[in-house]
C-alpha cells in the first residue's frame, strides 16, 4: 500500500475508531447500530455474512436440477434480470466460462429491442432454459421479459424462477408449473447475493465447482472475523480506506484489473456505489478505465490494483508517480478466488458505508427513476426531450467532477466499443474520471450514486431510436416505449435533482 501522508493518518485514525468501538464484533453480531440507531433495512439484510455456510446444504440440490436440465438437452440459458441478479452471474460466466456439459448463458438485462430481437434470433428456442430472477419478483423489466418469452414457449418446463418467498414471481411461477422455483434469501439483499440462490443456480448450470466458490468466501471470512484486529483484517481494512479515502475527497475508486477478473469491475461498482452513494456522500467505482499516463488524473483518486501480470507495470508506474495505491495480491480467477471477493467486497463495502455514515443496505434514490418511468408510461404518448449541445457540459467541469455516460442503447460488443473509444478520449481530454452505463441495467447500480450521492457528477445521456420495436403481450406499451420511457425518466429525476446532463446522439458523443 502507498499513500500519501495526509491519507495514511486518516487510515490509521479511522482503524483506531474501528478497534475501539469494536465495530467488526458488532457486524458479526448484527448490530444495525453500527449503521443506525434505526433497523430498517439492515437488521434484516445481513444474511450476506454467512450465507455461503448455508447454502452448502442445497449444493447437491443444484448440481441435480443443472444435470437434469442438460439431459433433456437444454443447451442455452438465458437469464433475466436487473442488477443484483445479474452481475455476480455474469462475474461467473465472463471468468470462469462453461464448464463440462454446461450450456451457454445469455444474460438479460437490458430492455431495448434491438438488443432483445438479436437475442431473440440466437436461440433454438426448443434448447432453451429461461431463469427469470428478481428477489422482489416486480421488477418490471423482468416481468416483461418474461411476458414477451412465455408467449413464444408457454411451457413451464422451460422456465425457472428464483425469488424471495411469497414474492409475485413465486406466484406465477407456481401457476403456471415452472420447472423449479429456488427461493432466495430475505436477508440478503440483491447487491450482496453473489453467493445466494442467485449466484449459485446459474453457477450451478455452468457446471461450476460450487464448493470452491463456497470455500473461498470461508476462506475470506475466516480471515475477516470478528476477533481478527482491524489492521489485520483484509476487509475492514480496505473499507476503511477506501472511506476514508472519499471523505478526504479521493472519491474515485479507480480499479485496476487483469484481464482475466476484468468482469470483477461491474459487480463492485454496483456493490459500493448503490451501498454508499446516498446522503450527498458516496464513493464513484470506476471500471474498465483503461490506465493512462499518470498525468490524466487529478487529486481525486485513489487506486486499487489487483497485481497480477500486465496489472502490477501499470500500478508500478502511478506508483512512481506519486497516485495512492492499494494492492491486492494473490487474488486467482477460479471459484475459489472469487469467493473470497465476493466476500471481501462485500464486507469491504460495509465498513466504508461507516466510516461515510450511511446505511449500505438500502437504495432510497433508485425509486426515483422507476416512478418517473411509471408516471411516463401513464401518461401515454410523451415527446422525448430535444437533444442538448454536448461542449457547454463539458467544458464546465470542475477539478473533483466526473463524467458518467448513459447509453440507452443495444448492450453488443460494437456499441461497448465505440463508447469505451470515445470514454476514453474524454478521459484524456477532461482530465476527469470516467464512467459508461447502458441504461436501464445502471439505473439498478450506479443510478443510486449519480441521484444520492455527492453533486459532482456530469451526465451524458446517449440514445437512439431502435431499429425495430418489440411487443410486450398483456402490456399497453411495448420494450421501445418502455426503454424511452426509462430514458426521460432518468433525465426528469437527474434534473429534479439539480444535476447536470445533456441528451446527446451517439454520433455528438463521439465526436466530442
Amino acid at each position: 500500500m502507498s499513500l500519501p501522508g495526509p491519507l495514511a493518518a486518516r487510515v490509521d485514525e479511522a482503524l483506531e475508531r474501528l478497534r475501539a468501538e469494536d465495530v467488526v464484533r458488532r457486524v458479526w453480531a448484527r448490530d444495525h447500530t453500527v449503521w443506525s440507531s434505526d433497523p430498517a433495512e439492515i437488521a434484516d439484510r445481513l444474511g450476506w455474512l454467512d450465507v455461503h455456510d448455508r447454502m452448502r446444504g442445497q449444493v447437491a440440490a443444484l448440481r441435480s436440477f443443472a444435470a437434469r436440465a442438460a439431459g433433456d438437452g437444454l443447451t442455452r440459458v438465458v437469464l433475466c434480470g436487473m442488477g443484483g441478479s445479474t452481475l455476480a452471474p455474469e462475474v461467473l460466466a465472463r471468468v470462469l466460462g462453461t464448464e463440462g456439459d454446461g450450456p451457454e448463458l445469455e444474460v438479460l438485462d437490458t430492455t431495448h429491442p434491438d438488443h432483445l430481437h438479436a437475442v431473440e434470433r440466437s436461440l433454438d428456442l426448443d434448447r432453451t432454459l429461461f431463469v427469470i430472477s428478481s428477489k422482489s419478483g416486480t421488477t418490471l423489466e423482468t416481468r416483461c421479459q418474461l411476458d414477451r418469452f412465455w408467449s413464444q414457449v408457454g411451457n413451464g418446463h422451460r422456465f425457472v424462477a428464483v425469488t424471495d418467498p411469497g414474492s409475485p414471481l413465486e406466484t406465477v411461477a407456481r401457476e403456471r408449473d415452472f420447472r423449479e422455483v429456488f427461493a432466495g434469501d430475505p436477508e440478503v439483499g440483491g447487491r450482496y447475493s453473489a453467493l445466494s440462490a442467485f449466484g449459485l443456480v446459474p453457477g450451478a448450470l455452468l457446471g461450476l465447482d460450487l464448493e470452491a466458490l463456497l470455500d473461498g468466501a470461508a476462506e475470506m471470512a475466516t480471515a475477516c472475523g470478528p476477533d481478527v484486529p482491524p489492521a489485520d483484517n483484509p476487509a475492514v481494512r480496505l473499507g476503511a480506506l477506501i472511506g476514508s479515502a472519499a471523505l478526504a475527497g479521493r472519491d474515485k475508486l479507480t480499479l485496476v484489473v487483469p484481464e482475466d477478473l476484468a468482469p470483477l469491475g461491474p459487480w463492485i461498482e454496483q456493490l459500493v456505489a448503490e451501498s454508499t452513494g446516498k446522503r450527498g456522500r458516496g464513493i464513484l467505482p470506476v471500471a474498465g478505465e483503461e490506465v493512462g499516463s499518470p498525468d490524466v488524473y487529478g487529486g481525486d483518486r485513489l487506486f486499487i490494483g489487483y497485481v497480477d501480470g500486465d496489472a502490477d507495470w501499470q500500478v508500478s508506474s502511478l506508483d512512481a508517480a506519486g497516485h495512492p495505491i492499494v494492492r491486492i495480491e494473490g487474488a486467482t480467477s477460479d471459484a475459489r478466488g472469487l469467493g473470497r471477493e465476493f466476500f471481501r467486497w462485500e464486507l469491504a463495502t460495509a465498513i466504508a458505508g461507516w466510516a461515510l455514515q450511511v446505511n449500505p443496505f438500502d437504495q432510497p434514490d433508485v425509486q426515483a427513476a422507476k416512478d418517473a418511468t411509471q408516471a411516463i408510461l401513464d401518461e401515454g404518448a410523451v415527446e422525448p426531450e430535444p437533444f442538448d449541445d454536448l461542449d457547454p457540459l463539458l467544458n464546465h467541469l470542475a477539478p473533483g467532477d466526473y463524467l458518467a455516460i448513459h447509453a440507452y442503447l443495444p448492450p453488443n460488443d460494437d456499441m461497448e466499443h465505440r463508447l469505451q473509444a470515445a470514454r476514453m478520449r474524454l478521459r484524456d481530454r477532461l482530465r476527469a474520471a470516467t464512467t459508461v452505463g447502458f441504461g436501464p441495467r445502471f439505473l439498478h447500480s450506479t443510478g443510486q450514486l449519480h441521484k444520492g450521492g455527492p453533486p459532482n457528477g456530469v451526465f451524458v445521456q446517449v440514445d437512439d431510436e431502435p431499429v425495430e420495436d418489440a411487443e410486450i403481450p398483456g402490456r399497453p406499451f411495448t420494450f421501445g416505449r418502455l426503454i424511452q420511457a426509462q430514458a426521460l425518466g432518468d433525465l426528469r429525476a437527474l434534473r429534479a435533482g439539480g444535476r447536470r446532463v445533456a441528451r446527446v446522439h451517439l454520433s455528438d458523443l463521439e465526436s466530442a
